[in-house]
């Protein structure tokens, strides 16, 4: 994505009902966004997002919500804007391990962001007052619950800083439209062990609402 215009709307997708209403809060009623739901995992993401997409008008493509964050890169609380989308998972075991679609030569796994703009925002974040940092989003389709899914995904992708379900469907919705596209996520919990007393729900939701109360001013 090199450039997003001035002309028409900026759509958010969250996958659920808690993720949209903060994403709303800190919006403020800025008519410059129409803030929907994309459901759970990719199929469903991509799905909705084109159905939005259908009726024109949007300039710019968001996926956005809580997650979980790697933790040398994102931890609790923290914001995590993409420099690029991964879908982690979409491939094939071998006998060597995972290999990815585009190692296998059916597609592409990975969907570019303008990282001028991540960086923009991340920075305006900082000013804000949030601890935020630009890193790999990577999408799966199962969460990671072990040690050692989040180590074969960190090695997989060197600086992945946060894990969803959602974002690679959203991003591949937009490409068709050849619109740009970026995700942001706040990190409710550490991507491993899933350890639900250590996690940081309410918390996430609050940073995320704050997140695009910044926003606003720097898109």
């Amino acid at each position: 994505m090199e450039h997003i215009t001035s002309d028409g709307r900026i759509l958010i997708m969250t996958a659920v009902e808690s993720e949209r209403e903060a994403v709303l809060r800190g919006l403020k009623g800025d008519t410059r966004f129409a803030v929907e739901l994309a459901g759970v995992g990719a199929p469903s993401a991509a799905a909705s997002t084109a159905l939005m997409l259908a009726a024109g008008d949007v300039r710019l493509v968001i996926s956005a919500g809580i997650g979980g964050g790697f933790a040398e890169a994102a931890g609790l609380e923290s914001v995590v804007v993409a420099d690029a989308i991964i879908a982690a998972d979409l491939g094939s075991e071998t006998a060597d391990g995972f290999s990815s679609v585009d190692e296998l030569g059916f597609g592409c796994s990975r969907i570019t962001v303008n990282t001028a703009i991540s960086q923009r925002i991340v920075q305006a974040l900082r000013a804000a007052g949030q601890t935020a940092v630009a890193g790999p989003i990577l999408t799966v389709t199962t969460a990671t619950g072990t040690s050692a899914t989040a180590e074969q995904l960190a090695k997989r992708v060197p600086g992945a800083a946060a894990e969803a379900m959602e974002g690679y469907g959203v991003a591949v919705a937009a490409n068709k439209l050849g619109l740009p596209v970026m995700e942001i996520r706040t990190i409710s919990n550490a991507v491993g062990p899933r350890d639900r007393a250590a996690w940081r729900i309410k918390e996430a939701l609050q940073a995320l609402e704050a997140a695009f109360s910044t926003i606003t001013e720097v898109i």
